[in-house]
């Protein structure tokens, strides 16, 4: 790998961006394309569905023969709001599946190292937490307080951030208060339909347990299908 690929690389990884290199076969050159790019190439449907999937592998480009994707997507970061019971299932089951987790709730007696030995807690607002941790493209949230003191900043965080998974626990009678207050705060309707509310795949999960696997199957579903920005590139 030449050093220019290298640099753009590490560039992405420090931006938590999303890259490929591309390695032609037959003349061992390499170039990274980081997602967003638009070049006007061939490979510009398979580098979106692998954008997605995650996956490398060969690949024939029709007149220009084989090149190689290895695709490097950032460590997907979950941010569960509320340190409750379904935050205690949901953590670990999150880490198996390959995310970072982090639980953000002010409620001391929640939040604390007891409740969650394995993962990162914080004791703030989640508008104090959130501005330090940082939300982006690759980052689910899930709001599971039933409190919108705690619960509405942080969605409204991440719909900006473009979290491509936003969740929020309650009814569909508590959504639909949910997206009145959330109107009152300038939020439009395109931005609304991204909230999963209620959370989780429809499988009858009753108990949090149960509620968590749906979340984290929805969540996982969200990350595997997520819009791609047009990302074209000449092989």
């Amino acid at each position: 790998m030449d050093l220019a690929t290298l640099a753009r690389l590490n560039a992405a990884r420090t931006a938590r961006q999303a890259a490929i290199v591309v390695t032609d076969i037959a003349t061992g050159t390499t170039r990274a394309v980081v997602e967003g790019e638009d070049d006007g190439g061939p490979l510009r449907e398979v580098l979106a569905e692998r954008f997605r999937s995650g996956v490398s592998g060969m690949v024939t480009v029709p007149g220009r023969g084989e090149v190689f994707l290895t695709v490097r997507l950032p460590s997907p970061l979950l941010v569960a709001i509320g340190a409750v019971h379904i935050s205690q299932a949901l953590a670990p089951m999150a880490r198996i599946a390959g995310f970072d987790v982090t639980i953000i709730d002010p409620r001391t007696a929640f939040a604390s190292r007891e409740r969650f030995p394995d993962v990162d807690v914080v004791a703030e607002w989640p508008g104090d937490a959130i501005a330090t941790i940082g939300l982006d493209p690759f980052t689910a949230l899930v709001a599971l307080t039933h409190d919108p003191r705690i619960d509405d900043d942080a969605i409204v965080a991440a719909l900006a951030a473009g979290c491509f998974y936003v969740g929020a626990l309650g009814s569909r009678k508590t959504h639909g208060r949910r997206l009145e207050r959330l109107r009152e705060r300038g939020l439009d309707e395109g931005q609304l339909g991204r909230i999963h509310g209620p959370i989780g795949l429809a499988i009858g999960a009753q108990s949090p347990a149960e509620i968590a696997v749906a979340i984290l199957a929805e969540m996982i579903q969200s990350l595997r299908a997520r819009a791609t920005r047009a990302t074209d590139a000449a092989a």
